[in-house]
């Protein structure tokens, strides 16, 4: 009887989580940015037979490798497991991992993703919320940290001494969360976050004024954000019945920070507070959010130069820090 795989899922048509670039459809299987290994050497078939197609590491849809190791994707949670190998590729690129490099990856999966970060990082610690998973990656992958653990409930200091880049496969319903964890976790705090999330998820991140968001505003206000690519739905197996993208996250330095750390949590609220109701204006908004008579809002809106008329996504995150620091 197959195992299901628990691991970073996409579940009810929705980008929950994704299991990482496990596979290609490709038939070759060189690694780096030509493309990215499947199954390890040590793989075998179901007859106990090992897998091999010429190569070192051979590369596999996601359901032979999947078959091969006698598991399967859970239909109730819909499963799906990203085959494009450039979209591995582009993102260690993205995350440019070198020898030098320290890495927590997020959802290793299967362990694609986690074999080329291997190949390329001094050190790679894995966190795989799913035990069976886990169990496979230690097995398979003895060079790697492998840790059984929500990511939202880890503490990156018990495992780094410096600073270290994230790989992330990020939960849909999660993402807001544990990008805050991730960018806040410390020190040592990440230096890079390199994240798949639903595309309009990303989309709204990397959000421009008149697009924003409270959170593109609580992560730009900290970092520097692009997406990197789509993914589309045809790249995984099973297709989700969603886009993805990979987004690239640069955390500022603490000199170039406008909110220190510190102040952080409380900017964020107020920012919450302007996007409350983000269809009415900015000034009805943050009387509701902040419930604070109307025309003190308009007050402290008017004293910072901001048209209490406009409607909060239209604002610049300086436009909130003068705000936040005219409290």
């Amino acid at each position: 009887m197959p195992r299901s795989v628990e691991g970073l899922v996409l579940r009810g048509g929705d980008l929950r989580t994704l299991s990482g670039p496990e596979g290609s459809s490709s038939k070759e299987c060189s690694s780096g940015a030509a493309g990215v290994p499947g199954l390890s050497k040590r793989a075998r078939g179901r007859d106990g037979a090992p897998i091999d197609n010429g190569c070192t590491a051979i590369s596999l849809s996601s359901k032979r490798q999947l078959n091969a190791l006698g598991l399967r994707p859970k239909r109730r949670l819909s499963q799906s497991f990203l085959e494009d190998q450039r979209v591995a590729a582009a993102i260690v690129r993205a995350a440019k991992v070198d020898a030098r490099t320290d890495v927590l990856e997020v959802g290793p999966g299967l362990g694609v993703l986690t074999r080329l970060l291997g190949q390329r990082a001094r050190r790679v610690v894995a966190v795989e919320l799913d035990s069976g998973l886990a169990d496979l990656l230690r097995a398979e992958l003895p060079e790697v940290t492998v840790v059984d653990a929500d990511i939202l409930a880890f503490e990156a200091a018990t495992y780094f001494e410096s600073p270290f880049t994230v790989v992330a496969n990020l939960p849909y319903h999660i993402t807001s969360p544990a990008l805050r964890h991730l960018l806040s976790s410390g020190p040592p705090f990440a230096e890079r976050l390199v994240v798949m999330v639903q595309a309009e998820v990303a989309e709204r991140i990397a959000a421009a004024p008149g697009a924003m968001s409270s959170l593109s505003v609580a992560i730009q206000a900290q970092a520097h954000v692009r997406v990197v690519r789509h993914v589309a739905a045809a790249a995984f197996y099973p297709r989700p019945k969603v886009d993805s993208a990979v987004l690239a996250i640069e955390p500022l330095c603490e000199g170039d920070r406008s909110i220190s750390r510190e102040d952080l949590g409380k900017f964020v609220a107020l920012v919450q507070a302007g996007f409350k109701q983000p269809r009415k204006t900015l000034a009805n908004s943050l009387s509701d959010g902040l419930n604070v008579p109307r025309v003190e809002v308009v007050e402290r809106l008017t004293r910072v130069g901001i048209d209490a008329s406009l409607r909060p996504q239209t604002l610049a995150v300086d436009d909130w820090v003068r705000l936040f620091r005219a409290a």
